[in-house]
């Protein structure tokens, strides 16, 4: 369980870390099944439902940028989201009433992992209140080398920060960043870390030979229903499912307004997002 210095760094701090959460033993069987996954696409030759790959690489490479809802689609994954050692630490952030969001693998590749600028999660998805939770599980040692988290503490505190240019959603923040507070999370294996929706957070290109695998997944409140945005929402819920407590009827309202994330295409990710930015 969480200590009460814990949860309360998570409230004003907006994240918190669990080192050792998970054992060697499931990293390894979570790393397992990451293998099997990702081991026989190519940049060519995927199914891009399920994963996404680098692309800075010859036809025939085969590193992998992004699983798509491991959560969902295999059964290692998803009884991890389930279990009771995941889910009693959020309930202690967000209450017993819990609906699971999505998930992602992100791989970070050595020499090579992509690098993901400046962001708020809840500027993608946005919901009527922020009782929302992001959970980062480090598949691997990570460092600064090989492109930890970083986070800002505070801004969480406060209303959503500008994610546009020219009235399109850019999914990076586009206002003054005051990067001198960041805080690099490095930690080992089996490390967890409880982030909130709206913590800006970062990673670097990893530039170490070795990987930076991460396993994303995230809760919410039930009463924190999504605002509708057309085709991107129902994107969004697809995976959403009830875990925990009763279902809520009734939407809680958190903020007064909320920038809806309109964007100029449809893209497959942040990533794509964020590098279409940089182009502009």
């Amino acid at each position: 369980m969480l200590s009460e210095n814990q949860i309360e760094q998570y409230h004003l701090r907006g994240y918190t870390v669990a080192a050792g959460l998970l054992s060697l033993q499931e990293v390894d069987d979570l790393l397992e099944e990451v293998e099997r996954v990702s081991g026989a696409n190519t940049l060519t030759r995927h199914d891009k439902t399920r994963v996404e790959m680098e692309p800075k690489q010859p036809p025939d490479g085969t590193l992998v940028r992004r699983i798509y809802e491991p959560c969902t689609y295999y059964s290692v994954f998803r009884a991890l989201s389930d279990s009771e050692k995941l889910l009693s630490h959020v309930e202690q952030l967000l209450g017993r009433d819990l609906n699971f969001h999505y998930s992602k693998i992100n791989m970070k590749p050595p020499a090579i992992g992509s690098i993901v600028e400046w962001h708020q999660d809840l500027a993608y998805y946005p919901l009527t209140n922020p009782s929302s939770v992001s959970i980062l599980v480090y598949l691997d040692d990570a460092t600064r080398e090989n492109g930890c988290l970083q986070v800002i503490p505070g801004p969480h505190l406060g209303p959503p920060m500008d994610h546009t240019r020219d009235g399109y959603f850019q999914g990076k923040i586009t206002e003054p960043v005051d990067e001198s507070t960041a805080v690099a999370l490095e930690g080992k294996a089996g490390t967890v870390i409880f982030m909130h929706c709206l913590t800006p957070h970062a990673s670097v290109t990893n530039t170490s030979p070795s990987p930076r695998r991460t396993l994303i997944l995230s809760y919410r409140a039930c009463d924190a229903y999504p605002i509708h945005l057309g085709e991107a929402t129902l994107a969004a819920e697809a995976h959403v499912r009830h875990v925990r407590g009763r279902e809520s009827r009734i939407a809680r309202f958190g903020f007064q307004e909320f920038p809806m994330p309109k964007q100029r295409q449809k893209t497959a990710s942040l990533y794509e997002l964020q590098e279409l930015s940089r182009q502009e």
